[in-house]
């Protein structure tokens, strides 16, 4: 069942879709906080993975980040990392005062850009016990090196001379500078972005999943947000907590989440799927079916099954869900 919600978060009222199981089993359930992809909506992938998860027993909510989607925040289009970490640990608090939540169960699903901020959340707040990641990436990281890792510094050193322009313009009273998100055709989009810029394309501005509210610019002044934030710096201080991340084999963007995923301890698993690039795990079946069903078996084994409730939550001395 979906459930339209609204939560604080460093006062903005975010907008999510909670959705909760049909299966006629009694709470309280784990939860799991499922963040978007940058640009995207929480009726995107992020729903599809909330919807599918919530058939498998647990708690779920999808959100539209802080500045994007039915969320409040201006200027929109501000794609800022601080505030998106910001935004999960709020999501994290919504659950945790949810009645049909156990507190003590609670994990987080970043996709994409989500990818990062989760780790970045989660290494700072405990109340997360298990993360997971699909197709994630550093969105800092992509600016700065660009989808494969190889891009010219000097492109992003001009994408900073634009931002601190458009400051400057702003200050001036010439409004809030912007700039697309993608190109304006299929082809453009092959062109300056290979395999990578073309899937993005087809998902977002094609009748395959395109959305009214998803973001077709970005602010400038989101660029130096970017410069100096590292969505993986902290993943050493998840652990002990358990870490999935699963990656299309074929993905451009790979190379961040093993990235990540060597720069992290304790439990964790670095998972492949065969065949899909980076947004085939977004919504195209025969991946998003082994990487729901992979992330439902780690999710369970991590936060246990609905009515199975932590020591502390049952008020006794008793461990928690294992974590390892």
């Amino acid at each position: 069942m979906r459930t339209d919600v609204t939560f604080p978060s460093a006062g903005l009222r975010l907008a999510g879709h909670l959705y909760t199981p049909d299966d006629g089993t009694a709470g309280p359930y784990p939860a799991i906080v499922v963040g978007h992809p940058g640009s995207g909506v929480k009726e995107q992938t992020a729903g599809l993975y909330a919807r599918r998860l919530a058939g498998r027993g647990f708690v779920t909510l999808a959100f539209d980040a802080a500045f994007q989607g039915e969320s409040e925040g201006e200027p929109r289009g501000l794609e800022d990392p601080a505030h998106r970490v910001e935004d999960i640990k709020a999501a994290v608090s919504f659950l945790a005062t949810h009645d049909e939540v156990d507190t003590e169960r609670i994990g987080a699903l970043g996709i994409c850009a989500s990818g990062g901020y989760v780790l970045a959340a989660t290494a700072s707040d405990h109340r997360i016990k298990a993360v997971g990641t699909v197709s994630a990436v550093d969105i800092a990281r992509q600016f700065r090196d660009g989808a494969d890792g190889t891009q010219d510094p000097a492109v992003f050193q001009a994408m900073l001379d634009a931002a601190s322009a458009a400051r400057t313009a702003e200050a001036r009273g010439e409004g809030v500078q912007t700039f697309p998100v993608f190109p304006g055709t299929m082809e453009q989009a092959r062109a300056l972005g290979g395999r990578h810029g073309a899937e993005g394309y087809e998902y977002y501005c094609s009748d395959r999943a395109r959305h009214p509210r998803s973001a077709r610019s970005f602010t400038w002044s989101s660029v130096d947000r970017m410069a100096s934030f590292d969505g993986f710096r902290f993943v050493h201080l998840v652990a002990p907590r358990p870490l999935l991340m699963i990656v299309g084999r074929e993905a451009v963007t790979s190379w961040m989440s093993v990235a990540a995923f060597q720069d992290a301890r304790g439990p964790k698993e670095l998972h492949w799927i065969d065949g899909a690039g980076h947004v085939d795990l977004y919504d195209k079946e025969p991946y998003v079916g082994p990487a729901v069903g992979k992330l439902a078996d780690f999710f369970r084994a991590r936060l246990g099954a609905a009515g199975r409730m932590s020591g502390r939550a049952c008020g006794t001395d008793a461990p928690a869900a294992p974590t390892a």
